[in-house]
C-alpha cells in the first residue's frame, strides 16, 4: 500500500497482521456511530423546524345514527371559529378524513381504517414563530365548544423527544471517545512490544550513530501504513452496512422513524474516520517510541 525503505523488520512481525484488523475493527463501530449521531441530529432538526408552532385539535364526532361531515358538524365549526379568532394563531384547517385514515392504515389496515370506526375530526393549526398565547387559555375555550375536544401541544412531546435525542448523541459521542481511547491504548501495546522485539537491532543502530527519533519515525511510519489500511478495510465494511440500514428504513411505511440517508458532506467526513484514526495511531507510535526510548537505553 504505501512502502518505505526501514532498517527494523517491522513489516514481518506477527503484530503487523493483528494491528489492522483491530483498527479496522475501531473503524467501523466509529463510522456507524458517526452516522447514527448524523442521522439523529438531522431527524432533531426536521421534527423541530415541522412541528414547533403546530397544534392538533381532535373534535369527537357527534352522537347519532349518522355522523355529521366534518365540514357540517357545529362543534367543528366552533373550534375553528375559536381558532382563527385566537391571537397568535395564523393558519387552522380542517384535516380531511381521507388522510386521517391514511395516516391509521399502517396500525389498522386498508380494510380496518376504512372501517366504520368513530374517529374524531382533526384541525390542523399552526402559531406565529413570534407571537405568545396561553396554550392553557385556548384549551378553556375550546373545551367551552365541545367538553370532549382535546388539544395537542407538539412542543410538549417534542421537548422530551429531543431531550431523548439529546442523551443518545452524547452517548454516541461517548462510544466515539471509548473507541479513540482503545486504539491508542491498542498502538501503545503493539508499540512496546515491537520496541521488546527489536530491542537489540535498536541498540545496534543506536551504537553507529542512530537517533531516537530516527527509531521513532521508522516505526511512525508502520503504524500510519498499518492504520491506513485497517481504517480502509473498516471503512469499506461499515458503508455497506448503513447504506443497507438506511435501505431498509426506507421500506418501512411510517413517519415515525426518521429518514437514514445521509447527505453528502456527511458521507465525506466520514470518509475521514480512517485518516483520523491513522493518524492517531502515527503519532501515538512516536510518542511511545520516544518515551520509551529515552528509559530504556
Amino acid at each position: 500500500m504505501i512502502s518505505r525503505r526501514t532498517d527494523l523488520p517491522l513489516d514481518g512481525d506477527v503484530l503487523a497482521g493483528f494491528l489492522p484488523w483491530l483498527i479496522a475493527f475501531m473503524v467501523f463501530l466509529a463510522v456507524v456511530a458517526a452516522a447514527g449521531m448524523f442521522i439523529l441530529h438531522d431527524a432533531t432538526a426536521n421534527w423541530s423546524a415541522g412541528l414547533t408552532h403546530t397544534l392538533t385539535v381532535q373534535v369527537p364526532p357527534t352522537k347519532g345514527e349518522k355522523a355529521l361531515p366534518a365540514a357540517e358538524d357545529p362543534h367543528v365549526l366552533d373550534a375553528l371559529k375559536v381558532l382563527r379568532t385566537t391571537g397568535g394563531i395564523i393558519r387552522a384547517d380542517l384535516v380531511p378524513q381521507t388522510e386521517v385514515l391514511e395516516l391509521l392504515e399502517p396500525w389498522l389496515g386498508r380494510d380496518g381504517a376504512a372501517g366504520d370506526l368513530p374517529l374524531p375530526y382533526l384541525i390542523d393549526a399552526e402559531a406565529d414563530p413570534d407571537a405568545k398565547f396561553d396554550i392553557a387559555t385556548l384549551r378553556s375555550r375550546l373545551t367551552k365548544a365541545h367538553p370532549g375536544i382535546s388539544v395537542d401541544n407538539h412542543r410538549d412531546w417534542l421537548d422530551r423527544l429531543v431531550g431523548l435525542i439529546d442523551a443518545v448523541e452524547w452517548i454516541a459521542r461517548g462510544v466515539l471517545l471509548l473507541i479513540g481511547l482503545a486504539t491508542v491504548g491498542t498502538v501503545i501495546f503493539t508499540t512496546r512490544t515491537g520496541l521488546s522485539v527489536h530491542r537489540d537491532t535498536i541498540e545496534v543502530l543506536h551504537l553507529i550513530g542512530a537517533q531516537d527519533d530516527y527509531v521513532a519515525k521508522q516505526f511512525a511510519w508502520r503504524a500510519l501504513t498499518l492504520g491506513l489500511r485497517g481504517g480502509t478495510i473498516g471503512l469499506a465494511l461499515a458503508a455497506p452496512t448503513v447504506l443497507g440500514i438506511g435501505y431498509l428504513a426506507s421500506g418501512i411505511e411510517t413517519g415515525l422513524l426518521p429518514d437514514a440517508s445521509l447527505g453528502v458532506a456527511q458521507w465525506i467526513a466520514l470518509a475521514f474516520i480512517p485518516i483520523l484514526a491513522a493518524a492517531i495511531a502515527t503519532l501515538t507510535a512516536r510518542i511511545t517510541v520516544t518515551k520509551t526510548l529515552a528509559g530504556m537505553l
